[in-house]
């Protein structure tokens, strides 16, 4: 019987995915978890094989708790589930060491698929997602960037991010100009969107 942690902050979805799951024969939801911090933990405690997390939870973002996982648990397989096909999502997912990457309107039946075939040590993603990552190459952001981004993102004043991210206000109107120059837009805001948009933050 193969394991499985599914990680999702949506109780309604969580639910169904976990009902859809428990149809095959040889796969048993063994853990549920909420937010992104929870999903170590939770592996460590049900000696899982696979974890399905969702992209944005609270506490800790399915990527991070990946990386997580990747780092503390190794022999634990994860598959990503996303409601955003964003090429950059795929390439982070990448980089943080999942083994599948899928978006929620694929069929229960091609999830199932993919939890065996990782188990089987493949690699498994949507062919369009990977052929758009591949075209998009990689995001063109610093990490520091993409931090001020993400801090602005909720529309907070140069002051507020330099506080924030402990940085001269200075320091953060020259990573803003460059973050803008690099996503092609011609405000912060439309810097957000046009990053978000791509899967870079």
């Amino acid at each position: 019987m193969i394991r499985v942690l599914l990680a999702e902050d949506q109780s309604m979805v969580r639910e169904a995915l976990a009902a859809l799951l428990s149809l095959e024969d040889d796969l048993e939801v063994v853990a549920q978890a909420a937010r992104g911090d929870e999903v170590l933990p939770a592996a460590r405690q049900h000696a899982v094989d696979v974890a399905l997390l969702d992209i944005e939870m609270p506490g800790l973002n399915g990527l991070d708790a990946a990386a997580a996982l990747r780092d503390a648990l190794p022999t634990v397989k994860t598959v990503i589930l996303t409601t955003f096909g964003r090429p950059g999502y795929l390439r982070r997912a990448m980089e943080a060491g999942a083994d599948a990457f899928l978006v929620k309107d694929a069929p229960a039946a091609r999830l199932a698929d993919a939890i065996r075939r990782v188990l089987r040590g493949e690699r498994v993603t949507d062919p369009a997602l990977a052929a758009a990552a591949l075209a998009d190459g990689a995001s063109p952001l610093t990490e520091r960037e993409r931090e001020v981004l993400l801090t602005a993102a909720d529309g907070a004043t140069n002051a507020d991010i330099a506080a924030t991210l402990q940085l001269s206000p200075g320091t953060v109107r020259n990573y803003l100009s460059t973050a803008i120059q690099k996503t092609g837009a011609r405000n912060r805001a439309e810097a957000v969107r046009t990053a978000r948009d791509k899967g870079w933050l």
